[in-house]
């Protein structure tokens, strides 16, 4: 009887987990038996190791094979375990030497003529193995650039099993990862584009600083998708921490860019208004995928017309706004995501789009009640800031060129801002104001003074605002103070908070 033992890794959602895969060869009928929550996909690799071996050179061993994959009680998926299984029967055999592998974290895919693919998730998973004290992994040659972007992580790459084979009978070198070419971000649509709507443009800015979410109500043309589009050239870049969250869930989603590089412009997800439950929050057979919603951590998920969408996925949403995480359970097992984004939706006033008030709109008010009521009393109570555009007038479309503040001038407030609100919140683990709670903010020392938060005070009252309300108005007066350069809102922030969230400054 031989016995050999592999590390490697397995993803549920974003979090990485080290996997011990054993291979027991033993005397019996020929057969290779897989165990440890295999999916369907790691079952077939029995059919893609075997012929992998076999087109590498080596013979295949004639017993019965027994591949364990501990703990056994966590659910395995995909392909990701196909190269460390093919190592350690290799080694159970008497075929490679372990000493070589000590320590040595392995993953890949194997092909049926014996090359190493490349797979999703390497970012993650090399991550957690960073953290769990592994400092050599083996990777495929395609995610060489992209595993060594995590420091203290001596990266090695193969491009087929035949090499890695010799690198282990005979010390062959393996490869070393090849950096990509510098990532260079395409320049995006600038906000000096916008004509007019100055107090949305207020609202963008404000709702940049904090993080909040916004919700644009207006007639076609008016500017709302334009202004959508250019809330990502006002924020800042994304830190490591916040980089390497992002970089982790792109990698699991396939969509990564080459070169291996962390992504670090905040990411802006548009999905269509036919977009599925699945789609918008993840979802799918097995492992569920992350879907548009954690896609866009720490960025921006846009819902352009957003009553069209459906009531379920709307609803879908509510949970995710209040946690900053999403949690799929399904049959399989339950997975998490990150999905702390600033939602911005788009609307127009009524089905026919024309303006409120236009003599063309033929709309009844209770079908401009029934369109906007798509979106629900809670989600809208989510949404921080709220503003209806009017139609731009003549005078404001053909605005000289350069009376109009580009991305870059107001994108330098942001940043001064949400600096100003990391110093103040960061000894309490938070960096913008919306992630502060409303408790926080209600006690000392960062009560506001009874005076400057009686109109808020008497909103509440008279049940024109929610207790969740009150709470996203003090965050947005704490927004509108840093952008100002005060270290904390008086009464004029708060007002300008209420009319950013109602229409109404008393």
């Amino acid at each position: 009887m031989s016995y050999a033992k592999i590390l490697s890794v397995g993803l549920v959602g974003v979090a990485g987990h080290l996997v011990e895969v054993e291979a027991d060869l033993a005397p019996g009928l020929p057969a290779m038996v897989l165990s440890g929550l295999p999916d369907t996909a790691l079952h077939e690799a029995r059919d893609r190791v075997r012929a992998a071996v076999v087109n590498s050179g080596r013979s295949w061993p004639n017993r019965r094979i027994t591949v364990n994959l501990l703990p056994a009680t966590l659910p395995k998926y995909g392909s990701a375990f196909d190269l460390a299984i093919a190592t350690a029967v290799l080694a159970g055999a008497g075929e490679l030497p372990l000493a070589a592998l000590d320590g040595v974290l392995i993953i890949g895919e194997l092909g049926l003529d014996g090359s190493v693919r490349p797979i999703r998730g390497v970012l993650p998973m090399v991550a957690a193995a960073a953290r769990a004290g592994i400092d050599r992994v083996v990777v495929p040659a395609g995610n060489a650039a992209e595993a060594a972007v995590i420091p203290g992580v001596r990266v090695r790459a193969v491009d087929t099993l035949h090499r890695l084979i010799a690198y282990v009978r005979e010390g062959t070198p393996l490869l070393d990862p090849e950096p990509g070419p510098p990532l260079v971000a395409a320049p995006g649509p600038d906000l000096a584009d916008v004509t007019g709507q100055l107090l949305a443009r207020r609202a963008l800015e404000v709702t940049a600083a904090g993080a909040h979410h916004l919700a644009l109500l207006g007639p076609p043309g008016a500017g709302k998708t334009m202004l959508a589009e250019r809330l990502p050239s006002i924020l800042p870049e994304l830190d490591d921490d916040a980089a390497l969250e992002v970089s982790a869930l792109h990698s699991i989603a396939g969509l990564l860019p080459p070169g291996g590089q962390l992504i670090r412009r905040p990411p802006f997800q548009a999905p269509h208004h036919t977009a599925s439950v699945a789609s918008l929050v993840g979802g799918g057979s097995g492992l569920a995928r992350p879907g548009a919603l954690s896609l866009a951590h720490r960025g921006i998920l846009f819902l352009d017309e957003s009553p069209e969408f459906s009531k379920a996925s709307l609803e879908s949403l509510r949970q995710p706004l209040e946690q900053g995480r999403i949690r799929l359970t399904r049959s399989h097992g339950s997975t998490e995501y990150p999905a702390r984004v600033q939602l911005v939706l788009a609307a127009n006033p009524c089905p026919c789009a024309k303006p409120s008030g236009d003599a063309h709109c033929q709309c009844t008010p209770l079908a401009r009640r029934r369109y906007l009521g798509r979106l629900s009393g809670p989600l809208l109570d989510r949404i921080d800031v709220r503003v209806e555009l009017l139609p731009v007038r003549a005078v404001e479309l053909m605005e000289t060129a350069g009376l109009v503040e580009s991305s870059e001038t107001v994108a330098a407030r942001v940043r001064a801002a949400r600096a100003a609100a990391a110093a103040r919140w960061s000894a309490q683990g938070w960096k913008v104001n919306a992630e502060v709670p409303g408790t926080v903010l209600r006690r000392p020392p960062w009560r506001l003074p009874a005076p400057d938060t009686a109109a808020l005070r008497r909103r509440l009252d008279d049940g024109t605002i929610s207790a969740r309300g009150f709470d996203r108005l003090l965050r947005i007066a704490w927004s509108v103070a840093d952008l100002d350069g005060r270290d904390r809102p008086t009464a004029e922030d708060v007002a300008e908070a209420l009319q950013l969230r109602t229409g109404d400054a008393t």
